[in-house]
């Protein structure tokens, strides 16, 4: 078997390789070494690659698979994490030059839990700094490029995450989540990413705002996504916010298919403006799910926008952070993080106790909404994607990422989960995602729904890179 043939299978089908003796682990995790040595140049989405490391955790695993003794569903498989996420011997300069760069010695859970499942760990995907603002760029690495027209933003925090899996530079991408991170650079991307709900895959350290922050797969099918999160899916007590219960299979329904599944489906939540062509596409999705065998019903969940309550607690950690500086740090943080706390200081603690009081009510609203839907669908991201280097799409008029992000944060506040799901493209040839949501801790549900989907209507990759002038 070629090395390109290796290079574009998924997590199933390399397993099923190695399991034949087809092909190996050190062969598929070379075939993915040598897709990031052609592609990366040109995205950006790796920002430190562990070649060595990962060669001899392949033939490792090698090894483990001719002796029948394969450590699990994704033994061998390559894997890439997210510069925000501990690996020891890897550095981990969260985007900041403000970090020191050397080598974390201890792993993250998640971390911990994919070694022993025997996965081969390719290194760390660009992230903006401490993963801020739903693009990504950042002043240590620069930006991370769309692999359908490399001028243009994937999203972020986890953008190269998504890059990676768009490109499949590795076959499973962990991003995290604290207003969209997982699901906007999906959907800019044309891949699937999951945000399982709060508390359910363990983060240690934690994040910034530990209680927005969700961890979860990239991946291009649902399928390898399960695989990922039946090993990252744990409970870890180190994580003082984990939440036991995960499902002992998260795709224990994936063939059940969408016969009696009811869809609220919310062209626009009732307030966000959303471009004619991504509209478009939704709407067929929409009418594609229906076809499927699901009730579609096109209804408003009943709450307005909580854009002020996420910047209220979203604003203030930037707060927190940018206090612990001294002036010669803070010189050298990104200049719109420190605008975002900035404008944070004029707020009291009330308004902070405030917003969480609104964030407790919104929660009971959709909770509350879910008891007659199974599940939400709303575009995952209203526009297209812009230019890089930019905060907001430019000549829009607009300050900060979550005025074009409606869609993406307001289950982050009510910490349920929520799926993009590649739908088509643009008259312009860039992908637009669908977003599933879900009452917490139906996650299964979404992944049922998110793979009768994409089993139907399987998206499209790019084959390389594209510069905005092919194709």
């Amino acid at each position: 078997m070629s090395e390109t043939d290796l290079g574009g299978m998924n997590a199933a089908q390399l397993v099923a390789c190695f399991s034949s003796g087809q092909a190996s682990p050190e062969e598929a995790t070379r075939a993915a070494l040598s897709r990031i040595d052609r592609f990366n140049g040109a995205v950006n989405a790796y920002v430190h690659v562990a070649h060595a490391l990962a060669l001899k955790e392949a033939r490792e695993s090698t090894r483990r698979w001719q002796r029948g003794e394969a450590l699990s569903p994704i033994d061998g498989v390559p894997v890439s994490l997210k510069d925000l996420t501990d690996v020891a011997g890897m550095p981990s300069s969260q985007g900041s030059l403000s970090v020191v760069q050397t080598p974390c010695q201890v792993d993250a859970p998640l971390v911990r839990m994919l070694r022993e499942a025997g996965a081969v760990l390719l290194g760390k995907t660009n992230t903006p700094e401490f993963g801020w603002k739903a693009v990504t760029d950042n002043r240590v690495f620069g930006a991370t490029r769309n692999p359908w027209d490399t001028r243009l933003t994937p999203g972020g925090s986890s953008g190269g995450a998504a890059v990676a899996a768009a490109l499949n530079m590795g076959v499973l991408h962990q991003g995290g989540d604290s207003g969209g991170s997982i699901r906007i650079p999906a959907a800019f991307s044309g891949v699937f990413g999951f945000k399982p709900s709060f508390g359910w895959v363990p983060q240690w350290p934690p994040s910034h705002e530990p209680t927005l922050s969700h961890i979860g797969p990239i991946t291009r099918t649902v399928d390898d996504a399960v695989r990922m999160l039946n090993v990252i899916g744990r409970y870890d007590y180190h994580d003082p916010y984990a939440i036991r219960g995960q499902p002992e299979d998260w795709g224990a329904d994936l063939d059940h298919g969408l016969n009696g599944l009811r869809i609220a489906f919310s062209p626009d939540l009732g307030y966000a403006e959303v471009d004619p062509g991504v509209a478009a596409r939704v709407r067929e999705a929409a009418e594609r799910l229906e076809t499927l065998g699901a009730e579609i019903v096109e209804i408003d969940p009943g709450f307005t926008s909580p854009v002020e309550t996420f910047k209220r607690v979203w604003f203030t950690a930037s707060l927190d952070l940018w206090q612990q500086c001294d002036e010669a740090t803070r010189e050298k943080l990104d200049p719109g993080m420190v605008a975002n706390a900035r404008y944070a200081e004029d707020w009291s603690a009330a308004d902070l106790f405030r917003a969480q009081a609104e964030r407790a009510t919104l929660t009971e609203q959709l909770e509350q909404f879910n008891q007659h839907y199974h599940l939400l669908m709303t575009p995952t991201v209203p526009i297209e994607p812009f230019v890089i280097n930019e905060q907001v799409p430019p000549g829009s008029g607009m300050i900060d990422w979550e005025e074009w992000a409606p869609f993406s944060y307001p289950f982050n506040l009510s910490q349920q989960p929520a799926a993009s799901v590649p739908c088509g493209f643009t008259a312009a040839g860039l992908p637009v995602g669908f977003q599933l949501a879900g009452g917490k801790y139906d996650d299964v549900r979404i992944l049922r729904a998110c793979h009768a989907y994409m089993r139907a209507f399987p998206p499209r990759f790019p084959e390389t890179p594209m510069s905005g002038a092919d194709d």
